[in-house]
């Protein structure tokens, strides 16, 4: 599969192909490009939109990117659920207090932006890891629920 958004990414357009890689494709190729570029490039490279104006894996009803890809593909892990409650706030600046986590994520995915800049593929390389630290910490925290 390819995907295909904005560049200089930040929280949901680091997330969602932590998601895709570890869920949906793991070989899924993910193209960073200008805002303006990513109708054409979709179309010319057969590449799935998402986190863009309109895009079906956008910011649709309320969600961010991140939950409409767990909608879309139906992954109904709790864990995934609770980390999605994550993103969500970190990227939705009007739902940062959603959960207590959403701030720190933010701030993280701010300074990764800042030593990275739009060299997006580096960054997401750099950010696996810690997306599969924080999805282990939600796995754990739901285990310790029960």
């Amino acid at each position: 599969m390819r995907f295909v958004t904005r560049k200089n990414a930040a929280v949901d357009r680091i997330a969602c192909p932590w998601l895709i890689r570890r869920f949906l494709d793991k070989e899924a190729e993910f193209l960073y490009v200008d805002p303006q570029e990513v109708a054409r490039v979709a179309r010319e490279k057969d590449a799935v939109p998402f986190d863009v104006d309109g895009a079906e894996l956008g910011h649709v009803d309320g969600r961010c990117s991140f939950e409409s890809i767990l909608l879309k593909y139906g992954l109904d892990d709790p864990a995934l659920g609770r980390l999605a409650r994550i993103v969500h706030g970190a990227d939705i600046e009007a739902d940062v207090a959603q959960t207590p986590e959403a701030a720190g994520l933010k701030s993280i995915a701010m300074g990764f932006r800042s030593i990275y800049g739009d060299r997006d593929h580096e960054k997401l390389e750099a950010q696996m890891p810690m997306y599969d630290a924080l999805y282990a910490w939600c796995r754990e925290g739901l285990a310790s629920e029960v």
